[in-house]
């Protein structure tokens, strides 16, 4: 009984054409994970960043809500005793209204008394509970009332003052119209001051603009501006100009950024800062000024309801 071998069955070679696309087809999918290995190092970096941020943020929440708590104690307690000296400054004056030069003493006192009551009012302000009652605002109202509070018609005829035309397609944030004036009112004033350390031309510039959101592409924000053609700040200085208690004037509290600062974040927004010098060396040239940048949920997205009272 014989054995048959079994048949040879013969395997096509590969030819060119197809190693050309073994070899194409290998050097795509080496591309896309190379693309892929690429984009999780950029999430990561981002990531990291993020989190080191979230990180400085909450050391500077604990940081100032103590310090909030101790001045709002010392604050309190040097409110009562200012009460009383104002009161009996009044007494004096008009105890000596027959002679003008002690009265005028007594004047000085009671006037000095009314500044330190305000430096005490602006460190209460910074210390107390914020409550957020957002509803929709139109920015451009919001612009025109506190353009009117923070300058007296006088001021704004020095200044050239450039404002948004009112338009039926303006941002609406969704914010508390009362905390996000007293924040614009701030800034406007700020911007104001600065100018009268410069020559003309000393413009202030209000805008608002819905842009889209960098973090949520899928929804917009209001952006609100307030920009001036002061003398500028160095990168030191808006490293710190929202810390309370900082400031580069002769007078103040340097509370009024912190206080701006609180306001924003207890809306969930943030804030940008933009600033050149006449500085001929720095790296980013251009016209001198400040635009500050208040970026706030618009109308529709959710807003904080309520934010912890302490500084953050």
């Amino acid at each position: 009984m014989s054995v048959q071998a079994p048949p040879i069955v013969e395997t096509p070679g590969v030819d060119a054409a197809e190693l050309a696309q073994l070899m194409a087809a290998f050097n795509d999918v080496t591309s896309r994970l190379h693309q892929t290995h690429d984009l999780l190092h950029q999430e990561v970096h981002r990531l990291r960043s993020e989190l080191a941020e979230a990180n400085d943020q909450l050391q500077r929440s604990r940081r100032l809500a103590a310090l909030g708590e101790m001045a709002a104690g010392i604050a309190h307690e040097v409110r009562n005793p200012l009460t009383s000296i104002r009161l009996y400054a009044r007494m004096l004056e008009d105890d000596l209204a027959a002679q003008p030069t002690l009265a005028g003493v007594a004047t000085k006192i009671a006037q000095a008394v009314t500044g330190l009551d305000g430096v005490v009012g602006d460190v209460l302000s910074f210390a107390r509970e914020l409550t957020v009652r957002p509803e929709p605002v139109d920015a451009h109202e919001l612009l025109h009332r506190a353009l009117g509070a923070a300058l007296a018609p006088e001021s704004q005829a020095s200044i050239q003052v450039v404002m948004p035309t009112p338009d039926a397609n303006a941002p609406c944030p969704s914010c508390d119209p009362n905390l996000i004036h007293q924040a614009l009112v701030n800034l406007i004033r700020n911007a104001a001051e600065a100018m009268s350390e410069v020559d003309d031309p000393r413009r202030l510039t209000l805008n608002a603009s819905l842009d889209p959101d960098p973090d949520r592409p899928d929804r917009s924000i209001a952006l609100l501006s307030v920009a001036d053609t002061g003398p500028g700040m160095g990168p030191d200085v808006i490293d710190r100009m929202f810390n309370p208690f900082f400031t580069t004037r002769h007078t103040g509290t340097g509370l009024g950024l912190a206080i701006v600062h609180r306001i924003v974040d207890a809306h969930g927004g943030r804030i940008n800062v933009h600033s050149r010098t006449n500085d001929p060396s720095a790296v980013d040239s251009g016209p001198r000024g400040t635009t500050i940048e208040l970026h706030l949920p618009q109308k529709g997205t959710a807003a904080t309801e309520r934010r912890p009272g302490r500084p953050a």
